[in-house]
């Protein structure tokens, strides 16, 4: 199906900013495909990959538009999110925006007036779950006609699933991408006076808005934004192309927003980012990096501060130097390997050998001797071999990783990845993640067993899932400790002494005084 053609069998209505926009159906198929051609962009690869010099454009003056203030009187919203953390935040700015517009949220999509879904392109199983998500919510919009579905995220910023879902859901109502949250408003005001669907999916380099309202999830822990987008162009990675390059945000808005969350109580924040130790390298007024952000926000008042996710690319020595002064910069490092072999690292892109990634544990090792590592594992890439996947064990039993996020490939349309032959059978893959798993709990459970008759400090965060009756909290090392206690320990921090150790979490009971704190 050519431009044209496409153009002619699905009707779509484009935001933008345009007072004088006709409706779809005063339009002739000319006129469209005129209007068209000018203003939706839909998203592309192309365009995506594209990294120019243009200034990031930093916004500082987000407010609702006077026109949309009430739009979600008497209204609610959901939003279900898939995905990282980023996701989870990009969730908090929306409901920020949603609450702000007069909605009010609701747990279940039954009485739902707009649902969002706030997608996950990283691997082909996060997506499947989206596309089965709206096969099930088919039904619902038949049941409630003027119910609003719109599919946001990462998954929106591809080509290929904007015309699957143009294609296949034509019942969805909105598609928008990561660059446009902000738009929010204007997106929700086109939706409710067309009947068409309405995308707007910019393919830019992006900017940094500020300002934006937030609903976070709790008020012990917080996640703070500190930087957007990717330029490693990992050739199985999709990230650069839906999220756009690296920018950071302003050393002193961050500092801002995480003395607020100081003087409101929380106790612990992560510092977010695609490649967050790459923070402050597209600055061209000064040289500040992670190191020297972590260095100011060591001096607030806040117990425990975290960042993820990092390359081993852009870990520094002076980050390094920063963290080792320890106190609320928590010595647990989330550092992607995706390979212990050289030889796949480099078709991966990742830029770095074995050596290189062993010389910098080391580093972190002698500089915080505590520290525990954890790691991504990517196992059956395309022409790895028997010999390459036991160099990944080999590097995970000398790293000795506290756990690990294993995965088998996943070939992510428009990545260079996705042209190689994909010459490692499904069975090999899944053997080799067997095997890999296998060692990941053998280590996690060896380190945990350590932990037995020791004294922590455990973030309570609630009850258990499992059991109201427990407590559960994390460590600074982000180990899972369940424990029996007051419901009045929620939101502290409380000394445990361990007395089980599992495989993946720990058994404790809280006490009063501690001699020996890990």
């Amino acid at each position: 199906m050519n431009e044209q053609q496409r153009i002619d069998s699905q009707k779509v209505t484009v935001a933008d900013n345009s007072a004088d926009k006709k409706s779809v159906s005063e339009k002739t198929s000319a006129d469209f495909a005129k209007y068209f051609e000018k203003t939706y962009q839909p998203p592309s690869l192309k365009d995506a990959k594209k990294r120019g010099k243009e200034e990031v454009q930093y916004h500082n003056d987000f407010k609702i538009p006077e026109q949309f203030k009430g739009m979600g009187q008497g209204r609610k919203f959901y939003i279900r999110t898939y995905g990282c953390q980023m996701n989870e935040h990009d969730t908090e700015v929306m409901a920020g925006i949603f609450m702000a517009l007069g909605y009010e949220p609701t747990d279940g999509v039954e009485d739902a007036n707009v649902i969002l879904l706030n997608t996950c392109a990283i691997r082909e199983n996060a997506e499947n779950k989206v596309f089965g998500e709206l096969g099930h919510l088919k039904a619902l919009k038949k049941e409630k006609p003027d119910l609003l579905l719109g599919v946001c995220g990462c998954m929106s910023q591809e080509e290929s699933v904007v015309n699957r879902i143009l294609k296949v859901h034509p019942f969805v109502d909105m598609i928008f991408g990561t660059h446009n949250i902000h738009r929010l408003p204007n997106i929700l005001s086109e939706a409710y006076l067309s009947k068409e669907m309405v995308i707007e999916v910019w393919s830019k380099e992006g900017d940094v808005i500020e300002n934006l309202p937030k609903i976070r999830k709790g008020n012990i822990k917080a996640w703070v934004n500190i930087m957007y987008g990717c330029d490693k162009f990992c050739t199985y990675c999709i990230v650069p192309y839906t999220r756009g390059k690296e920018r950071s945000r302003r050393p002193e808005e961050i500092i801002h927003e995480v003395r607020q969350l100081a003087a409101q109580g929380y106790k612990e924040i992560t510092l977010l980012g695609q490649n967050v130790n790459a923070y402050g390298k597209d600055f061209e007024d000064m040289n500040y990096g992670l190191g020297d952000l972590m260095d100011e926000i060591h001096k607030i008042d806040i117990p425990r501060i975290r960042f993820t996710t990092s390359h081993p690319r852009d870990f520094d020595d002076r980050l390094i130097e920063v963290l080792a002064k320890g106190g609320n910069l928590l010595d647990h490092i989330h550092l992607p390997v995706q390979s212990g072999s050289s030889e796949v690292l480099k078709i991966m892109a990742r830029k770095y050998t074995r050596e290189r990634y062993l010389e910098l544990v080391q580093k972190i090792k002698t500089a915080i001797p505590n520290a525990s590592l954890t790691t991504d594992i990517i196992v059956g890439f395309p022409n790895e071999t028997d010999e390459q996947f036991e160099e990944t064990l080999s590097l995970y039993r000398e790293v000795e990783f506290d756990s690990a996020y294993t995965f088998i490939y996943s070939p992510r349309e428009g990545t260079p990845a996705a042209k190689m032959k994909d010459n490692v059978p499904m069975e090999v893959k899944k053997e080799r993640l067997q095997r890999l798993n296998a060692l990941v709990n053998e280590i996690s459970a060896k380190k945990l067993k350590e932990y037995e008759g020791k004294i922590v400090n455990v973030l309570v965060e609630g009850e258990s899932k499992n059991n109201p009756d427990v407590l559960a909290g994390y460590t600074e090392k982000s180990k899972l400790v369940n424990f029996r206690g007051p419901k009045s320990a929620v939101g502290q921090i409380v000394k445990v002494k361990i007395i089980k150790a599992k495989t993946w979490t720990l058994d404790g009971e809280m006490v009063e005084e501690a001699v020996e704190v890990i």
